[in-house]
């Protein structure tokens, strides 16, 4: 049988451990993406504390390097936590509440990873352009994330919801 395209996916020959099973597989596939991106990230940010030139670098560097640190830890630690969680709760059948949780850690990751993102630019943009400039494109990029991961899937969402 043909489903229109605008129909929503549904898969009638899996049961609900079958689904579970899907959707946990399918989030640890997002979070392998999004851990090791973070995990870069973090490592560069945190080899930049200790370069001599930082040094010197002034109270609003500092801050925004603080920030972005802070935020990149935080986001990692929000993508690595599914696996501590499952670890911890391994054969204890409680997928179905494992999993609403760990999508909510990795939705609340993204937006530290975007923060950590955007400050990481920031910094860069900081050194090359004047620091107004590097701020209108650093919003501007921020923008444009926002958009791609927040509000287009928020239409489609609701888009398919009519």
């Amino acid at each position: 049988m043909n489903e229109p395209p605008n129909a929503p996916y549904t898969r009638h020959d899996e049961n609900d451990a079958e689904r579970l099973d899907r959707q946990w597989n399918e989030l640890l596939q997002e979070l392998r993406l999004a851990q090791t991106g973070t995990q870069i990230l973090f490592a560069f940010l945190l080899s930049i504390a200790f370069q001599p030139r930082f040094q010197d670098a002034d109270d609003f560097t500092k801050m925004v390097f603080a920030g972005t640190l802070i935020t990149s830890a935080l986001a990692m630690g929000l993508f690595l936590a599914p696996v501590s969680f499952h670890r911890i709760v391994f054969q204890q059948r409680v997928r179905h509440l494992m999993i609403p949780m760990a999508d909510k850690m990795a939705a609340a990751g993204l937006i530290f990873l975007v923060a950590a993102i955007a400050g990481g630019l920031l910094l860069a943009l900081d050194v090359v352009l004047s620091r107004s400039t590097a701020l209108i494109v650093c919003g501007l990029v921020l923008s444009w994330f926002v958009v791609l991961w927040y509000v287009v899937p928020a239409w489609v969402k609701r888009a398919a919801s009519r």
